[in-house]
């Protein structure tokens, strides 16, 4: 018999809800969509270039 884990939230690690998944409450779900909305994650790229930002306009 193999033993599966419940999935944790990766936001506090308590056990995922069906309800919430991935995350374990609305909380948790909320935290995480604050910290993408306020640029907590970030995800890796080629450098930006200030120059081409200003061509644009």
């Amino acid at each position: 018999m193999s033993m599966q884990k419940t999935p944790k939230c990766p936001v506090c690690r308590k056990p995922e809800t069906a309800q919430h998944s991935p995350f374990c409450s609305q909380g948790c779900r909320d935290r995480d969509l604050l910290k993408w909305l306020d640029e907590g994650y970030r995800i890796p790229g080629p450098p930006a270039d200030p120059a081409s930002d200003h061509e644009a306009e």
